[in-house]
């Protein structure tokens, strides 16, 4: 047998943990047996864990069809339909254009999931999970582009196996394995950037309630995208200056939507690479918005480390973008996000706390986590260059 080297050799673990593994290894002893799930299902006081459990279990197994149900929904426009007015199962199969029996089908399906509920007279309306659905083209837009990433974990091991090369979500995001990214023509990124354009709005609120503006002269956004945040600063802080630097081709679609948006001559917007250029200088807040999850460590520190440079020494970066741990939403973080951005063939998902040892690392000071209404969108850290 090779003997591991002195210095590579696993460190003793503390009586502490070796009772703590000892018990662990007993839980699951019990919990693998299935004359201990027998009885714990019959037994009074543990029925009510061991149905939970088992239902956990079960939701795991058919997460794919529940998930099916939603992007079916979503597609036949049930939600907006719904919202004029309870409907019947002919009147739903019409507009729909199912046969009766899928639309039965599917509409059982949507109200054992909460999507919707059934009425009286035999008609559907919206559910609980359904009705935040309605009109909300943010939502749906996420839960379409879906399709790319259910295609790739068709195959999860083969996945795992071979890496991201040639997936459709790589294909998606085509930045995250072009060689030189800057050079994408414009039609190569109208998908995602139409995609996060439409998604903004579910995190600018929550970041602009987490950390107020008005005490600010100018914002640099940092892939900014389409320009989403800045129209929301725009009319969150009506004095604010604003620059927007991304991709040369996803630059040129920010001028067309802010032009749109009536604020063509107050935005300052630039094209480059945030990983080989300068960003521009003059803001003193600095904004990085669902920027850093995309990319690897050393990624993500050569951008930090331009967004310090292009600072003033006391000036601001904000930080947001979901966060692995998050209370009450772990399995959002190393689940979803951690296969999501391995089929798109960049980034990982990070702690709070993971985040702000990057922002320290890259020179920052002061660094410190905001609360947020809807931590499962996203966090929010601030952060000062230069002070503490």
């Amino acid at each position: 047998m090779q003997t591991l080297p002195v210095a590579s050799r696993p460190a003793a673990p503390s009586w502490r943990a070796a009772w703590g593994d000892r018990w662990l290894a007993l839980r699951d002893r019990l919990l693998s047996s299935r004359a201990f799930q027998r009885r714990a299902a019959a037994f009074a006081p543990t029925r009510p864990i061991a149905q939970q459990r088992a239902a956990a279990l079960f939701d795991l197994v058919a997460g794919f069809v529940y998930s099916q149900v939603l992007l079916a929904c979503v597609e036949l426009g049930l939600f907006d339909s719904l919202a004029r007015g309870p409907m019947t199962l002919g009147d739903i199969a019409h507009q729909a254009d199912l046969p009766s029996e899928s639309a039965e089908r599917l509409l059982a399906a949507a109200v054992a999931l909460r999507l919707l509920e059934r009425r009286s007279g035999g008609r559907f309306g919206l559910g609980e999970l359904g009705a935040p659905m309605v009109d909300n083209t943010a939502l749906a837009a996420l839960v379409a582009h879906h399709r790319a990433l259910y295609a790739d974990l068709a195959d999860p091991v083969a996945l795992l196996r071979s890496g991201s090369r040639e997936t459709a979500l790589a294909r998606y995001w085509p930045y995250a394995g072009a060689a030189r990214p800057e050079g994408l023509p414009l039609d190569s990124v109208a998908g995602y950037s139409a995609l996060m354009a439409a998604s903004q709005p579910l995190v600018c609120d929550e970041i602009l309630d987490a950390y107020p503006l008005h005490g600010h002269r100018c914002l640099l956004d940092v892939g900014g995208g389409e320009g989403s945040f800045v129209i929301g600063a725009a009319a969150h802080a009506p004095s604010l200056r604003l620059m927007l630097f991304d991709l040369p081709a996803v630059a040129e679609r920010a001028r067309r939507r802010c032009a749109a948006a009536g604020i063509g001559e107050r935005v300052r917007i630039e094209g480059g690479s945030f990983l080989a250029d300068a960003l521009p200088e003059g803001a003193d807040i600095a904004t990085l918005v669902r920027v850093i999850h995309d990319h690897d460590d050393a990624s993500a520190l050569c951008i930090l480390s331009a967004v310090r440079r292009a600072l003033p020494r006391g000036g601001t970066v904000l930080l947001a973008e979901p966060m692995a741990d998050t209370p009450g939403a772990e399995a959002m973080g190393d689940a979803y996000f951690g296969l999501y951005l391995f089929a798109m063939g960049k980034g990982r998902p990070r702690s709070c706390a993971a985040l702000q040892a990057l922002l320290r690392t890259a020179g920052f000071t002061g660094v410190k986590a905001l609360p947020t209404r809807m931590p499962l969108q996203v966090g929010v850290i601030v952060a000062r260059n230069g002070l503490a």
